[in-house]
Formats: C-alpha cells, structure tokens, sequence
C-alpha cells in the first residue's frame, strides 16, 4: 500500500511547483486571514474561550458514553430515529433502506464532510438515486467531479473566471459573468430541487446532548430547505461532534464561526429536534440521526491522542499551515486534509497507509496556535510518527536511514570518520534526484565545525 504514499509525494511535487494554483490559494487564505482577523479582535478573551471549549470537549470524550446515550434517549421523545454505524458500509446501507423504504428517487444535499466520508453521491448514484449538492462550493466541485479542496470552503483552488468558464460550458452563462450573476444562475438551478427532492440529507456541526438536537451553522441558507421542505431528512454526524448542553453553544458557535470565516456568527443556525410536531407548520414528517464511528473509537481508545477528536472542523489549521498552502487539499487524498487531517486519517483509515500524512509537516507548531479548542496539533503528528516506528510500519529503507542517522547523532567520531569531500559525493550521488530537482545541492565544507573549532583552539596555544 506503499502506492498512496508515493502517490502523495508526485502530487505534492506537482503542486508545490504550481504558481497559478499558488497565487489562488494565497489570494484565497489572504483574504480569509483578514477577516479571521477582525472576527477574533470581537473577543474580549479569546484564550479563556478556548480553554473553556477545550475543557468542555475534554468532559465531553472522557465521557462519551453517558453523553451519546443521553442525546438519543431526549432525541427519540421527540419522534426522531437514532442508528448507530460502526463503518462507511453500515452507513451507506441505513442511508439506502431508509430512502428505498419510502420511495425516494432524489435527494438534496447540504454541505457536511461526513458525507463526504462515506462517499454517500456515488454511493447512491450505483443505485440509481440522484443526490445532488446544494452548497454553491460543494455544486462547483460535483459539477466538475471533483472532491472538496477543503473543509470548510471546498472550491477554494478555484478563482472567479474558472468558475464563470465552468458555468459557461454547462449552462451557456456569459464567459464573464460576475460572482453575484452566478449565484443567481445556481439559486435558480437549485430552488426547484428543493421542491421536488423526496430526502434531505445533511450532516451536524453539533450535537446537543442535554435536549436531544442537532446543531446547523451555515452562510447560504440551503441546509435549512434540505432539512425542512422533504417529508425525510436525514442527518450524518461523527459520534465526536456531542456537547453538553444548549448553553454551550454561546460558546462553540461564535468560536466556530470566527475561526472558519471571520464572522461574529453565520448568517443561519439552526436547532433540529426531531420531525415535525402536531403544532409545527413546516419541518419533515420523519428525521433520522446516523451516529458514525468509522475509526472514532479507535482514536478514542489512544489516550495520548484522542484530543483531536475535540476538533470542531473550523479549518484554521489547513489556513494557517505552510505544507497545505504549498501542496492542497486533494494532494492528501483524504476527506479530512490539512494538519487535523493528517492527526485522525492515519487512525481512521489505517496508520499503515496513511503514515506518511504525519510527516508532512513543518511542525512550526502555527496550526496547535490557531486551534479554537487548543488541540496540540503538532504534537500529535509527532505521537503518530512514534506510534508508526514502535508498531514497525515503516519501509526497510526507512528503518536502515534513521538507525544510521541515530548512530551518527550519538558519536561524533562517526561523523567526523566521514570528511565533506565524502558527504558531497552521497549527496550529489543519491539525494541529487530527490533534494536537488528544483535547487542547487548545498556545499558541505571539508572539515566539520568541531574540527576547525579543535584546529583553531589549537593554533591559539601554539601562539
């Protein structure tokens, strides 16, 4: 399974080296850290508010089992349905039974990440079930087949003409069409599938223990049609996202929404509790909540690293991160990108294949800084490199260089025994192809510094 790595590296290569892609991402992230900015300045303290959010989601996994529990039972007195699924596969099939079970044919979308985790559009589409996205970001990037560049914005690697190109090939809009024109376009594409979808599929940024719902935040208003004008709404949440209490949402919301966008908060939030009751005018006739495990526990289980399932899918750690702003998003090849990406995948997807994401890091530490529940990120990513080396995983090659560097490291006669002439020749020889591609190879001097430093010393006492 080595592949995925190797994959990894060629696209980073490629993209690393991609200026166009560059100059839109950092247009992009400039334009997000501006207002990130503004957003976080409305604290009056921010580091006592993620300490308490930290605090709060720590009570929250210590506890997992009495929360969980105590949001399905308040959810249930309301009408609604709670099933459990352990991996994508169960997922997937609740989802369908549930949309067969009532007749379904198409269903409307909005954005959620767990969806993408299950690979839910495919899924139903095998089955002839149209699932469409209804998130002007995440509609862009199913348009053109691909997956979201990122958690929270999913067309960032796209500019403004590229975007106005696709709509102009796929719905004969003027080549340069502004912004507002094609939303008006996507708004008068997406209103009648609201209408006519028979299931609402959404995921949940929170969900509410102590009153049995979900919790929606969103910019575009199109989560609260999916989830109240088909007579089904499903939900799709990771079995991490419970908080206490309803009250804790003064705080989660505004952290959430100043760390994604900048905003004091979304324009929409919403509080799902249940179908429509007897006395409700709108809302759907049957609600489903799908509890999704799919590797949670087993990050639950590493005490070390379980605080990145505190992650509230804010996204500014891919913001803040060098890595991601060089290589992007669909270079990880994951749902989960970026440093928080790269803590939870190798444990959701197998530490075998998916290692090598820990290693993608500067470790500059920026992303744990800029976490709104102060996940030691960066410490996490070295637990997993630990975690990787002590289960064996690594490569023979791998092993062989690190026992050599180690031995190196601990004698200076050995690094010594090796002159510059030496190290140049290995150096041109063999990392020529890897470290040199795009720069000139350094110069190691002949002598190593202790070595001039002792020849040094020593020509002062001779004189």
């Amino acid at each position: 399974m080595t592949n995925i790595a190797e994959e990894f590296l060629e696209k980073a290569d490629e993209k690393a080296f991609d200026l166009p892609h560059r100059k839109t991402i950092n247009h992009n992230i400039g334009k997000y850290n501006v207002a990130v900015e503004r957003g976080l300045s409305k604290f009056e303290n921010l580091e006592a508010s993620k300490r308490k959010a930290h605090v709060t989601k720590w009570r929250v996994m210590e506890n997992l089992d009495k929360f969980l529990p105590e949001f399905e039972s308040n959810f249930q007195k309301r009408g609604g349905k709670v099933i459990w699924a352990n991996d994508v596969e169960e997922a997937q099939k609740e989802i369908l039974n549930i949309i067969q079970k009532n007749g379904g044919k198409t269903v409307i979308k909005s954005k959620s990440m767990t969806t993408e985790e299950i690979h839910i559009n495919e899924f139903l589409e095998q089955h002839g079930i149209e699932s469409l996205e209804s998130d002007l970001g995440e509609y862009i990037v199913q348009l053109l087949g691909q997956k979201p560049y990122h958690i929270v914005t999913p067309a960032m690697h796209l500019s403004k003409e590229e975007i106005a190109q696709l709509f102009h090939e796929k719905f004969g809009t003027p080549i340069d069409a502004t912004p507002p024109q094609l939303v008006q376009k996507a708004r008068e594409l997406l209103r009648e599938k609201y209408l006519k979808a028979d299931i609402g599929i959404s995921g949940g940024n929170f969900l509410i223990a102590d009153t049995g719902s979900i919790a929606l935040t969103e910019n575009e208003g199109n989560a609260r049609l999916c989830t109240t004008f088909p007579k089904i709404h499903i939900a799709i949440v990771g079995i991490e996202k419970v908080i206490p209490s309803i009250a804790d949402l003064d705080l989660f919301w505004p952290l959430l929404a100043s760390h994604g966008t900048g905003q004091n908060l979304t324009v929409y939030n919403s509080i799902l509790t249940g179908p429509r009751q007897a006395n409700e005018t709108d809302g759907p006739e049957e609600m489903y909540v799908i509890l999704l495990d799919n590797g949670r526990t087993n990050l639950l289980a590493q005490k070390e690293q379980r605080q990145a399932l505190y992650c509230i899918r804010c996204g500014a750690c891919l913001n803040a991160c060098p890595v991601y702003k060089n290589i992007g998003g669909h270079t990880y090849n994951t749902t989960y990108s970026g440093p928080i990406g790269s803590i939870i995948t190798p444990h959701f997807k197998g530490m075998k294949e998916f290692k090598h994401l820990s290693y993608a890091s500067s470790l500059c530490g920026k992303c744990s800084e800029v976490c709104p529940v102060k996940i030691d990120i960066h410490k996490m990513l070295l637990l997993n490199r630990r975690d990787a080396a002590a289960e064996h995983i690594n490569t023979k090659k791998e092993d062989i260089g690190w026992n050599l560097w180690k031995k190196g490291m601990k004698k200076r006669s050995l690094m010594d025994m090796v002159g510059g002439k030496m190290k140049n020749f290995f150096l041109k020889k063999f990392f020529k192809k890897s470290w040199g591609k795009y720069r000139d190879m350094p110069e190691i001097a002949a002598q190593s510094f202790s070595k001039q430093w002792e020849e040094k010393q020593k020509n002062s006492a001779e004189s």
